[in-house]
């Protein structure tokens, strides 16, 4: 796997541009064209000249409506902004009391924020609203001929690193690059989790809780597994799942390959 193209933004946590990744018959794929990030709410006017000189045509939000409604992203002039939230909830939506709820066992149960992001890794794949979105992304994409188009969810790892799988995977990238790519996200937020976790040791919170706080800041092989093998049991492997239930037709396949793959 190459290293990845790690963009120069200070303000927006997880940065990078998938170009330079060989795809279908080696063709590497553009760069300047697709760019995952985290969220964009506190983007710096200096990040936002970068990104609009570096090409930014599009911005895709893949967070739910109370994450926007909470941290909207920053309107950036000439840019088309698309919410196309990943899940059809929220994953507060029980309010405060249900977030406290959580907390607790979170506080008694180390494994409980794995086992909670291994559901979330399933209901990705399997709920119908996230197929729905999957489909409208790729559309999204295959009508984006110049430019760049940013996509993004808070931390850019779980609901973006997804995203990311099935595009990869559809210009043609081996799975172990994939899953590079995807386990990358893990040393892009190394300083986030440190910060984080230092905030909660001195806010008195036990080691259990710590322990699902860094689980729920990162990614894992456990989790990308989780949707692979759902993929492979539910839907009988990749290419069935984005043929039947992401309706990815031949044509919008190669669409995405002759716009985002270098001759």
């Amino acid at each position: 796997m190459l290293k990845p193209n790690i963009l120069p933004l200070k303000s927006v946590r997880n940065p990078r541009d998938l170009g330079g990744y060989r795809g279908l018959d080696n063709r590497k794929i553009k760069s300047h064209r697709l760019l995952r990030t985290g969220n964009i709410s506190q983007i710096t006017e200096k990040d936002e000249e970068f990104l609009k000189d570096y090409g930014l045509v599009k911005i895709i939000d893949l967070r739910s409506k109370l994450e926007c409604k909470k941290h909207p992203d920053k309107e950036i002039d000439g840019v088309k902004h698309y919410n196309l939230a990943l899940s059809e909830s929220d994953n507060t939506a029980g309010g405060k009391k249900n977030l406290e709820e959580i907390f607790e066992k979170y506080r008694v149960d180390e494994y409980a924020g794995f086992r909670m992001m291994c559901e979330r890794y399933h209901n990705h794949i399997t709920k119908k609203h996230a197929q729905i979105t999957l489909h409208k992304i790729l559309e999204v994409l295959a009508n984006t001929e110049e430019g760049a188009v940013l996509y993004h969810c808070s931390e850019g790892k779980d609901r973006t690193g997804l995203v990311t799988v099935v595009l990869l995977y559809i210009l043609g990238v081996d799975m172990e690059t994939i899953r590079q790519d995807y386990l990358y996200s893990n040393y892009m937020l190394n300083d986030y989790r440190a910060k984080r976790d230092r905030i909660m040791k001195e806010n008195g919170e036990n080691l259990y809780f710590r322990a699902n706080m860094r689980i729920l800041g990162s990614v894992s092989d456990a989790f990308l597994d989780t949707s692979l093998i759902t993929i492979e049991k539910e839907f009988g492997g990749f290419d069935n799942y984005l043929k039947n239930e992401l309706g990815v037709t031949p044509d919008l396949q190669e669409a995405l390959r002759e716009l985002y793959l270098e001759k």
